[in-house]
């Protein structure tokens, strides 16, 4: 891929085939910005918009980015791409990485529970040689390190559009960001609303990225409040 359009035309081509329409778009991460991004392209298909942790970030850093992509350094200079491709790929069980992560501060709003959740989501079990486990047992990463640069590096520059976008959007849009993000960031908050005060925008505390597995409850009542408020 070179950029993430594919992702929210995939999106679209999945309501049609599921003769889906005038429904109601969540997502978080690139999630949020597929979804974003398909309702710009298609705002008939949508009745409102659930972001979370959009990685939407100012223009200046977009035209920065852009430069470094320009010159090549894409992959030298994005803060996540080293650390993903030296990911470990193999683990022999599951506890052993629920003990190193929990070690981690990344996680650290986490409950086990929803920490476990999240391990389970990224693992599998090791392949064999068909469509059986490996006898050999052991888990692998579902996706690879490769596969988790190459969206890291092919993101943000085309995200102007969803600037020019996001002023015109007519749809019941809210936004829920982490105070502790380091992607969606307080200043892009607030240029999102100076760019259209009808896009609700929510922060919750003691929360980063990873907000919707930090606060899963917390998530679905603001959700849930704002749907039957705007529906």
């Amino acid at each position: 891929i070179k950029d993430w359009n594919p992702f929210s035309e995939d999106l679209i081509q999945l309501l049609d085939e599921r003769k889906f329409d005038s429904i109601v778009g969540v997502g978080h991460s690139i999630g949020a910005i597929v979804t974003l991004r398909a309702a710009l392209k298609y705002p008939n298909r949508f009745r409102a918009l659930v972001l979370l942790e959009p990685v939407l970030f100012p223009r200046y850093f977009i035209l920065r980015w852009n430069l470094m992509r320009a010159s090549g350094q894409g992959y030298r200079f994005h803060p996540l791409i080293k650390g993903a491709l030296k990911r470990r790929r193999e683990f022999d069980d599951l506890e052993t990485v629920f003990t190193g992560y929990r070690r981690r501060s990344i996680f650290r709003f986490f409950s086990d529970e929803n920490l476990r959740a999240l391990i389970q989501g990224m693992t599998t079990r090791k392949a064999g040689g068909g469509r059986e486990a490996s006898p050999q047992g052991g888990f692998e990463l579902a996706y690879s390190p490769e596969w988790e640069a190459r969206i890291y590096h092919t993101g943000i520059w085309h995200d102007w559009e969803l600037w020019n976008g996001i002023q015109h959007l007519e749809i019941p849009t809210l936004i829920m960001r982490g105070a502790e993000t380091d992607t969606f960031w307080e200043s892009t908050a607030r240029a999102v609303q100076k760019k259209n005060r009808k896009i609700k925008i929510v922060t919750l505390e003691k929360s980063t990225h990873l907000l919707p597995l930090e606060k899963p409850q917390e998530v679905f009542e603001i959700t849930e409040s704002f749907l039957k408020d705007v529906l």
